[in-house]
């Protein structure tokens, strides 16, 4: 059986800052979890909490994932950019073209976000959060739709996505040409087996599927670190 997308781990320099941040923003719960830390729970159909991990490293270069938050209307979009500018949001510049209709902005420590334009086909049956837009190659899109057991939902000129069959969010990969890595990831995800399933069991499932076992010098008591076919970290977790 497929491990599950437990959460999305952030690496931030004021983990509890951040984590009010992006409360506000979904309007998640926040709760103080003593095995992972500052966390937020979904109110949706979102599949996974978002867990906030204290880092001293910097964050250098664009992050190869950002989230795409959906809007029903142009009154919406700008509902939700003016909370997340209040919440202490910034508009950025990363090379999008003067006649797209996102906005791209970053969260206090520097994370890109987009919040999409109302209208969006491609994320029209989807949540609040919309995807999961990541650089990344076509390989790595099918490692993902393996591990997770997500089938894919796109796949066309090296462009992938993958889905829940219980919804939630989309996860995207763009093709090339990809950015260069700047050092660890500030996002990963943390996965984990099944209750009655077995993390070396799993390990070598995913070392079989492309994966690759690190040492980073910054894992934690019951996460064994890991790295994707495009070098993106994440960490395997006891069964949950």
């Amino acid at each position: 059986m497929a491990c599950q997308l437990f959460a999305l781990c952030f690496d931030a320099s004021e983990p509890l800052r951040l984590a009010r941040f992006w409360s506000g923003v979904l309007g998640w719960e926040m709760v103080d979890d003593p095995r992972d830390g500052v966390v937020l729970l979904p109110r949706d159909d979102t599949g996974f909490r978002i867990r906030f991990r204290p880092s001293q490293e910097r964050k250098v270069g664009q992050n190869r994932m950002h989230f795409d938050l959906t809007s029903t209307s142009l009154e919406d979009q700008q509902q939700t950019v003016d909370r997340s500018l209040g919440l202490g949001a910034r508009h950025i510049d990363i090379g999008q073209r003067p006649e797209e209709d996102h906005v791209v902005l970053a969260d206090p420590e520097g994370n890109e976000f987009c919040v999409i334009e109302p209208g969006n086909d491609f994320l029209a049956d989807c949540g609040f959060i919309g995807a999961l837009a990541c650089d990344g190659s076509q390989e790595v899109g099918y490692f993902w739709s393996e591990t997770l057991g997500w089938p894919l939902v796109w796949d066309q000129d090296q462009e992938t996505a993958i889905r829940s069959p219980h919804g939630g969010p989309k996860i995207t990969w763009g093709g090339p040409p990809l950015m260069p890595k700047a050092g660890r990831n500030r996002l990963h995800f943390d996965l984990a087996p099944p209750v009655d399933g077995d993390r070396q069991t799993e390990a070598d499932r995913l070392l079989s599927l492309g994966a690759t076992r690190i040492e980073t010098g910054q894992g934690e008591a019951g996460r064994l670190e890991m790295a994707d076919p495009d070098g993106n970290e994440f960490c395997v977790l006891t069964p949950r």
